[in-house]
């Protein structure tokens, strides 16, 4: 594992076994299977720095199976930090043993192209035709996620503030955020605007929340290093995708063994917002004007267990007139994006994104949101496989739209779905 092996042994002897984590787990949930929760993965982690186990193929497939969404993290009682303790297992998994050429093709793929705009953009372009060719596995599950819209829409690199100004933030742009959500960026920049700060979106990459999550270690913090310099002389950084705002405030962890760079970590990290935190200590400058509507808030993982931030975003909603916001049922329980999970893992990703499509669309809302771009591809994919497609917006679309008095059905005409 790529941390020391005593380090890890005090993290996994934090563990008490009690089983609290069992109910959290969407794997746990779906198969009952031990070695499919927190508490059993705990153990093959044990098992191998005893030297009892190696990581065969039954081993890595488990580790495999966990989607790294940090229920049980908020669960248990003993304070298992199993976030870090999967992170090194992964980076482990990726460095010591050599997976099947499919898995290497297919995760080959995916990283030649997620964390880079350029190359995600035309992509997109051909997935249409791949989703009226029979592809096998996990090709075929690529086609099928590939959202059917685009969005290149970007902020201007300097967005001043509305009237006098009470700041300057910037806001991470990031990579599948700029090419499928380009509108969320550029709502985030009004919003901010309009409520008295100056923005800036300086010229960016991906910030290696992608590549740390999937185990791939050294190029995740390749990333990292960069979106630090990005934002030097910026006093607070707004991130509006929950998955990497939680990367980004872990940086402190994620180059702490880098002399060069884990104090400058460490302070970047201390930077780091949510947007929807952001906004929940900002009074509003400017009147937000009614939308007739009734919203499905459902949360992202990583605001709701890794950042501690549950439902964020609803501050932000509820001061708009007419807007009712309901939380689906099992909002702790994940949707089964994860990052790259709803691809590697397609089986399992689908019945978590049909399990949360399935309480969404018994609030009767009219409008499906998230604050996570992963979050708003997966459960739109299985509302529209349920042919019950529902409007997908980031909950700043709809605060920007209240402030632009657009209506309800200005806002939900030509929304994504």
């Amino acid at each position: 594992m790529s941390a020391a092996p005593d380090v890890l042994r005090s993290l996994t002897s934090d563990c008490v076994h009690c089983g609290f984590c069992l109910p959290t787990c969407p794997t746990y949930l779906l198969w009952s299977e031990e070695m499919d929760s927190p508490r059993g993965r705990i153990q093959l982690m044990e098992s191998h720095l005893d030297g009892t186990i190696t990581l065969n193929q039954t081993v890595v497939g488990h580790f495999d199976k966990c989607l790294g969404c940090m229920a049980c993290v908020t669960a248990c009682p003993s304070g298992v930090q199993y976030e870090k303790l999967i992170e090194a297992t992964r980076e482990t998994v990726e460095t010591t043993t050599r997976r099947s050429f499919g898995d290497r093709f297919v995760r080959g793929a995916l990283f030649k192209l997620l964390p880079y705009p350029n190359r995600m953009g035309p992509a997109l372009r051909l997935a249409p035709l791949g989703r009226t060719l029979p592809l096998p596995g996990r090709l075929g599950a690529m086609t099928e996620i590939a959202p059917p819209w685009r969005s290149t829409e970007k902020p201007k690199e300097v967005t001043p503030a509305s009237g006098e100004t009470r700041g300057r933030v910037g806001i991470l742009t990031g990579c599948v955020q700029s090419v499928v959500f380009g509108t969320v960026n550029a709502a985030t920049a009004r919003v901010l605007a309009a409520d008295g700060y100056e923005v800036v979106a300086p010229p960016q990459g991906c910030c290696g929340a992608l590549s740390m999550h999937a185990g791939r270690g050294d190029e995740g913090r390749a990333f990292a290093r960069r979106i630090i310099e990005s934002f030097d002389g910026v006093e607070t950084v707004i991130v509006n995708t929950s998955g990497c705002g939680s990367h980004l405030k872990e940086l402190g962890h994620v180059l702490g063994d880098d002399p060069a760079w884990a104090g400058r970590a460490a302070e970047f990290s201390t930077r780091v917002r949510d947007l929807g935190e952001f906004l929940a200590d900002v009074e509003p400058r400017v009147p937000r004007h009614p939308l007739n509507l009734t919203v499905a808030m459902q949360d992202s993982c990583h605001l709701r267990h890794a950042q501690r931030l549950p439902v964020s975003s609803v501050t932000s909603l509820h001061r708009i007139p007419g807007l009712r916001v309901i939380e689906p049922a099992e909002q702790d329980i994940c949707c089964g994006s994860a990052g790259i999970y709803n691809i590697t893992q397609a089986d399992a990703a689908r019945q978590l994104g049909d399990r949360k499509a399935g309480h969404v669309l018994a609030t009767h809302a009219q409008v499906y949101a998230s604050a996570n771009p992963g979050c708003l591809v997966q459960v739109a994919t299985a509302l529209r496989r349920v042919g019950s497609p529902l409007p997908a917006l980031h909950p700043i679309e709809i605060v920007d739209a209240s402030i632009r008095n657009i209506g309800a059905a200005g806002l939900l005409r030509g929304s994504r779905r």
